[in-house]
């Protein structure tokens, strides 16, 4: 008889239970992105304005599409059959401006954050044959003259030109480029960090000349960090001793490289330097040529970083005449570099000077033609000018600064929104603008990528993420939301959640709040990349799985809501955004669905500090938090971010001393781990290490993890799983 219940119960079970099981989450699938969605890559609009060249997701072949229907037209390149072709891929490539010839980018080996070297070839289209660039090693930033005829590239400091018409000569432009000396043609570390290129040289418009930077950090002081033997990769050098990594690296306050603009005229040989107005220690994060060879844009700030002037310089005089000038109160974004393109007769031009981000149009001898975007909205990004209908293309976040749009104004002042569907449009346009390719994607829906007019009309869906979606029917998901509040301050934040699966509002769940926080920034949108992993199944995802509330909020100094808002953290870092991350805890804690005594936070890098510095507040309300690659103290980081925001220590001791999370050590409250790799070039290890000394010294418990040879993204190997494996151990167990 018992035997007979034991069967009927199981039968019943069984038919209980659905025909296909849904799948849960497991960290070694957010690790290995399994559920990672398909981009494109590798795209350049071609001089036609009709068609594009796209890489193919394999790295084999370069592929010439039509922009109004999306069907090939024609293979470009392909390794299989190009002639002398010794590579099975390549990593990227470059079209040269006439469209004869490619640059093929092969064994890429970074070296910061933009910067990298690799062996190119070249590749002639007509001939199908592949040529080395320079026998001579490999090269960083290669560039076309205009003409097609020229590239010059930089090899160990210095800039090279090669001469196609004349057998690939090689020929060396500067000679005394030196690491840890001098620079020509690429910025040292903290301009290509914080100024976000990693090219400092260009081609006149007519090919005759070349015009670069250079950086002479010989006074910027050194910094070192142990690199030892390691694994994944493993460097056998270091097998018995370790060994060290020197650059060099500005701190708050201390001397930055010497910054230069000269050119070279190519047939003369002859090397002038531009006779800039500006102090030694004023940055120049952009040169560029406009249409007229015979003005070179130089953009320059001060070191302060809250005057902007743009310069034309005349190559060969080296008169440098100023064209516009911008001012703020506080400082200048850096998103206003490249947003500037020259046209014949005018240039673009963002500026923050209304209190939001709109776009200006100016003559080339520097007079205010109109603004073209008004309101209390941000533009993001200018998309480019169609002369013939005097039509202006821009994204933008109006009507929410939790999405961005793709809009079109005429010469009227008639504005359209091309985008249909509510949450992130971003584009590319044709070099015609009758054409561009859009992604959109929200907080539901991975990003979509399809070809459409300039009147917004959706020509053809490339890509669809059919095969993610098939993978996420699979899968038990929790469900994520936007929402906002407002802090007893009278500040309303917004922010997104993911719930818990088989979420019960009847129920209190821990809270695991996610941030970053730094100026200008945004973790807070609709859009499908969110979080850690910058997907929509991440990690957050997984840790909703197991029981977790998730939560983002965008505190008081972030970006897409103005000046005003944006700016208010200015001179003291990490107090106000403290106290909104402070202020969040209490709101989630009066709901009742979460367990105010079971609320963590977490975040890397700025969002390490933010972590810290919550934690560290006075209102205890976190009872777990971890801060991975965090900064601890300003004087610690970078001359260009530190004082762009904070000044330098010795003019803001008082706000240092206050944005320090060791003046607010005593204060710490809640269980503690740091995370940090040995290698970080960005946010050094001696951030935590200092910082661990002083929690010792006040007898404040903590717990820490070191990533031996790790950068500031901590990867390599099985480290991002053991990473992930770290923080949801720690987080399960403290909450």
């Amino acid at each position: 008889m018992k035997k007979f219940l034991w069967i009927w119960a199981s039968l019943l079970l069984i038919g209980m239970m659905p025909a296909h099981a849904k799948q849960t989450l497991t960290l070694e699938d957010i690790a290995n992105g399994k559920y990672r969605s398909e981009r494109m890559r590798g795209i350049t609009p071609m001089a036609d304005g009709e068609s594009y060249l796209q890489m193919n997701p394999e790295r084999t072949k370069i592929i010439k599409y039509s922009f109004k229907t999306g069907e090939a037209i024609e293979t470009i390149f392909d390794v299989a059959t190009a002639r002398e072709c010794h590579f099975k891929q390549f990593d990227n490539y470059i079209l040269s401006p006439d469209e004869q010839r490619l640059l093929i980018q092969t064994e890429t080996t970074p070296i910061y954050r933009r910067s990298f070297t690799a062996v190119y070839y070249l590749f002639s289209i007509k001939n199908n044959k592949v040529d080395p660039l320079s026998e001579g090693g490999p090269q960083q930033v290669p560039l076309f003259s205009p003409d097609g005829q020229q590239i010059a590239f930089v090899r160990d400091n210095n800039i090279y030109l090669i001469k196609l018409l004349y057998g690939n000569s090689e020929s060396q432009v500067t000679k005394d480029g030196k690491f840890g000396e001098i620079l020509n043609g690429i910025p040292d570390w903290v301009n290509e960090e914080e100024f976000g290129y990693n090219r400092a040289f260009d081609f006149s418009p007519d090919s005759r000349m070349l015009a670069y930077i250079r950086f002479d950090e010989r006074e910027v002081p050194m910094f070192r960090f142990t690199l030892f033997a390691g694994q994944a990769p493993m460097q056998e050098q270091y097998a018995d001793y370790p060994g060290a990594y020197a650059y060099k690296y500005p701190v708050a306050g201390k001397n930055n490289s010497i910054a230069t603009v000269h050119t070279f005229d190519i047939k003369s040989r002859v090397t002038r330097k531009m006779d800039l107005p500006i102090g030694k220690d004023a940055y120049i994060p952009r040169i560029r040529f406009t249409k007229d060879e015979n003005a070179l844009a130089i953009m320059t700030l001060n070191r302060t970083q809250n005057q902007f002037d743009l310069y034309f310089a005349n190559p060969r005089s080296t008169v440098c005449k100023l064209i516009v000038r911008d001012e703020s109160p506080c400082y200048i974004k850096e998103s206003v570099f490249d947003n500037i393109v020259f046209y014949e007769n005018n240039f673009s031009f963002l500026s923050e000077k209304s209190g939001y981000n709109h776009l200006y149009w100016y003559s080339m001898t520097g007079v205010l033609q109109k603004q073209v975007t008004k309101g209390k909205f941000v533009v993001n990004r200018f998309l480019g000018w169609d002369e013939k209908s005097n039509t202006f293309y821009y994204e933008s976040n109006e009507g929410s600064p939790l999405r961005q749009y793709v809009y079109k104004i005429n010469g009227k002042g008639e504005k359209t929104r091309l985008s249909a569907e509510d949450g992130i449009h971003t584009a590319l346009f044709s070099t015609s603008m009758k054409y561009y390719i859009n992604t959109f994607s929200n907080l539901t829906t991975p990003p979509v990528v399809s070809l459409n007019n300039n009147n917004g009309k959706q020509l053809k869906v490339l890509i669809d993420n059919k095969q993610l979606k098939e993978k996420m029917s699979q899968l038990e998901l929790p469900e994520k939301e936007l929402f906002a509040f407002t802090t007893s301050q009278g500040t309303e934040l917004n922010g997104w959640m993911v719930k818990p699966l088989h979420f019960n509002p009847s129920q209190q769940y821990p809270v695991i709040m996610y941030q970053y926080g730094g100026p200008g920034s945004q973790e807070v949108l609709d859009c499908w990349n969110i979080g850690l992993n910058n997907e929509g199944i991440g990690w957050e995802s997984y840790m909703a799985s197991q029981g977790f509330l998730i939560v983002c909020v965008d505190g008081r100094g972030t970006g897409g809501r103005g000046a005003e808002f944006e700016k208010c953290t200015y001179l003291s870092l990490g107090v106000k955004e403290a106290e909104d991350q402070v202020e969040t805890a209490k709101y989630l804690g009066s709901l009742p669905y979460v367990d105010k005594g079971r609320i963590g936070i977490w975040g890397w890098s700025f969002g390490g500090y933010n972590t810290i510095m919550s934690m560290s507040e006075g209102s205890n309300v976190f009872k777990a938090g971890v801060a991975v690659a965090a900064v601890t103290d300003w004087k610690y980081y970078d001359t260009i971010y530190g004082e762009r925001f904070m000044r330098t220590p010795q003019e803001n001791a008082d706000g240092y001393r206050a944005a320090s999370a060791f003046t607010r050590a005593p204060k710490l409250h809640g269980k503690l781990l740091l995370v940090h790799g040995t290698a970080d070039d960005n946010v050094h290890i001696q951030n935590c290490y200092e910082y661990t000394e002083r929690l010792v010294q006040l007898n404040k418990q903590f717990d820490m993890h070191i990533y031996t040879n790790r950068n500031h993204s901590i990867f390599g190997g099985n480290t991002r799983l053991h990473l992930y494996t770290l923080l949801s151990d720690f987080m399960k167990e403290n909450l």
